[in-house]
């Protein structure tokens, strides 16, 4: 069930909400979290029954090892210490990961190192278990440390499964989700519905006007890409990288909008990351809940280790978190080449600014910047490794500059969301006049919806979520 489409927009947010709120209001609300939890569960297993069972043996898992780490580190009889059970934890969660998305890939390697003829397992990638790995993971760290406890399997359950952040993110954490549920959150807040509804219209109108139709061209030109000339090279090529952008903020919006009709705020995940004037301003701006988690559970307690911590070190570290961030995106050399590369990005901002420090024109950094970005979301998006030189080659010209077929409407549309990342962010956007914040969200609503019922008469499919396939 995708956000954009008409089942979830007419059908399960309105039920979801009216039934949640018909609970409150009997101040029964602990059945509305029943409900929130079990609505959760059917937006997850909507797309496969058998993806269900998993998820829940992960919560239950999850749950279960974080209670022994607790009450372990309170001194209470157990055979080992809470450092133990946390490997255990840490253990599953990567091992559940492994089996499911990276067990082939591994075999498929040692097949074209050895000569060796190992069957795959061909195991179907549960969707979402990236990001509700992730979660688990991050939790169970905090309680080691103290940070975090949850001793109901109601609410764990929900703060694993909300279904708003559950297939895509953001990633939250537990002391970021859970408070706001046990507050007075079950009562009607019009301010937070109408923020909500303005909000996800936002993220909607992202998606359905902008990143599919950049899809479009994206997807032709990553298909024919044997000697792509220079202008078709980078139609193609930023087509893609304004995709991606609209399309992951545009989920995160609908998101961040959706939690708001249930009084729930998640935390931003995308703040006009092309705006960005180095590498390490990018990553303060792109996938933001990422990129914390990439600093407090795998950069920093590596570097914690070093006997020696100095920039050397640091620089090593930030290099090997970026090359697990590639590959947690997806079992491929091309993932994890992406991350090598925006590991080898934030190196050289380092060094520049440590070693350099030569400023340069804002203009300058910010193309350098951009360009670069828009490189390495090639081997991001390409089929294979060769179609991604191709495509690149052909944006440094060596195929030619072009002077065929151009599609004009591509150049035209790239150039006006060129200009429009500049503008403000929807977390920037504050529209104080209810009235008017109302008539956008019913606007941006209406014209989504028209767009998404011309697509079907034109018998075009909707497109999925980029991030749902990780």
């Amino acid at each position: 069930m995708l956000f954009n489409s008409f089942t979830f927009i007419l059908a399960f947010l309105p039920v979801t909400l009216i039934f949640y709120y018909f609970f409150s209001k009997l101040r029964l609300n602990l059945y509305a979290k029943y409900w929130l939890l079990a609505c959760s569960l059917f937006f997850y297993s909507w797309w496969n029954l058998l993806y269900l069972p998993l998820l829940l043996f992960s919560i239950t898992t999850n749950f279960l090892i974080s209670r022994v780490i607790s009450k372990s580190k309170e001194n209470q009889i157990y055979f080992f210490r809470g450092k133990t059970y946390l490997v255990i934890g840490l253990l599953f969660n990567i091992s559940l990961l492994f089996g499911f998305k990276y067990f082939d890939f591994f075999i498929e390697n040692i097949n074209l190192i050895s000569g060796s003829d190992i069957s795959l397992l061909n195991l179907i990638l549960p969707l979402a278990i990236s990001f509700f790995t992730l979660q688990q993971i991050a939790f169970l760290m905090d309680v080691y440390e103290g940070i975090a406890e949850e001793k109901k399997y109601l609410d764990y359950a929900l703060f694993v499964s909300f279904f708003p952040q559950l297939i895509a993110g953001p990633i939250v954490h537990h002391n970021e989700l859970m408070p706001q549920f046990r507050k007075n959150n079950f009562l009607v807040n019009y301010q937070n519905i109408f923020s909500g509804i303005f909000i996800f219209s936002i993220g909607l109108i992202k998606k359905v006007l902008i990143a599919d139709s950049f899809a479009i061209w994206a997807n032709q030109g990553f298909i024919f890409v044997s000697n792509p000339d220079f202008i078709s090279s980078w139609i193609t090529s930023l087509s893609f990288t304004f995709q991606i952008y609209y399309d992951f903020s545009g989920y995160t919006d609908m998101a961040i909008g959706l939690a708001l009709l249930f009084n729930i705020k998640l935390p931003r995940n995308f703040n006009s990351p092309y705006k960005a004037t180095g590498m390490i301003d990018f990553w303060s701006r792109w996938h933001i809940t990422l990129t914390r988690f990439i600093t407090s559970y795998i950069y920093s307690p590596i570097l914690r280790n070093f006997t020696n911590v100095n920039f050397q070190n640091a620089m090593l570290t930030t290099l090997f978190a970026f090359l697990v961030a590639g590959l947690w995106h997806g079992a491929s050399w091309l993932f994890l080449i992406f991350g090598v590369l925006h590991g080898i990005g934030i190196v050289i901002n380092h060094i520049w600014r440590k070693k350099i420090k030569i400023k340069l024109n804002i203009v300058i950094s910010w193309l350098i910047t951009f360009v670069y970005v828009n490189i390495t979301f090639v081997f991001f998006r390409a089929r294979n490794f060769d179609d991604a030189i191709n495509l690149t080659k052909g944006m440094f010209g060596f195929n030619g500059l072009g002077g065929g077929i151009i599609d004009y409407q591509a150049i035209i549309f790239i150039v006006v969301f060129a200009f429009a990342i500049f503008l403000k962010n929807s977390n920037q956007i504050i529209v104080r006049n209810t009235n008017l914040k109302y008539f956008l969200a019913v606007l941006f609503i209406s014209v989504s919806l028209l767009h998404l019922f011309t697509q079907q008469l034109e018998s075009q499919n909707n497109f999925e979520f980029l991030y749902f396939n990780f």
